[in-house]
């Protein structure tokens, strides 16, 4: 990218219920090695942005009625999810797709509210049946708000979890170059809009 080209944003929405989970854990060290696969493909990224929705868990369902005010939380972590960049949304797998919290969450977005935004899908899971639930769900969730999602979902079993940079590093060598020149394309397209 060229100099004048500011950084590319980097949101990471972590879906789990619970504070210190270790999704939370997956989903930072994705968020940073997309960063390390990204340069690869000579996109530089700002350091990611997380949004952790169990920092706001208890203010979502209050949310659940149109009529109940954003409080200034809620509003701060859709403003991130939406600002134009890459967006990786990672979740754990509950009942065989991503959890409710996330669900409840995104349902707040607008139709094509991320618009803007280069979608990855990452899951946790603890049982390999549950690898495709990333596909088969979260991918499709993301594509219906408006994100341009080029490439499959991460899918990291919890017995991977102490090998996470092979699992990423895995994925990253057949998709990275995909997801490098779509997040180009399309940070390019929104500077010059500018």
């Amino acid at each position: 990218m060229t100099a004048s080209v500011a950084p590319v944003p980097v949101t990471v929405l972590v879906g789990s219920p619970r504070k210190g989970s270790r999704t939370q854990s997956v989903a930072e060290r994705v968020g940073k090695e997309l960063g390390v696969l990204l340069a690869a493909e000579g996109v530089e990224t700002a350091e990611p942005e997380i949004v952790d929705l169990a920092e706001i868990g208890a203010l979502l369902p209050l949310r659940a009625s149109r009529n109940v005010p954003l409080g200034p939380q809620v509003q701060a972590a859709l403003d991130l999810v939406r600002r134009p960049g890459v967006l990786t949304v990672v979740s754990p797998t509950y009942k065989g797709t991503y959890t409710g919290m996330l669900k409840l969450f995104l349902d707040m977005l607008p139709i094509d509210g991320v618009s803007g935004c280069v979608g990855v899908a990452a899951m946790t899971a603890g049982w390999s049946k549950h690898r495709g639930a990333g596909d088969q769900f979260l991918r499709p969730l993301l594509i219906e708000l408006g994100a341009t999602v080029p490439v499959p979902a991460l899918s990291i079993l919890e017995s991977e979890f102490d090998d996470l940079a092979s699992v990423i590093d895995g994925w990253g060598s057949r998709h990275a170059p995909a997801l490098g020149a779509v997040v180009t394309r399309m940070h390019r397209r929104l500077a010059a809009i500018r």
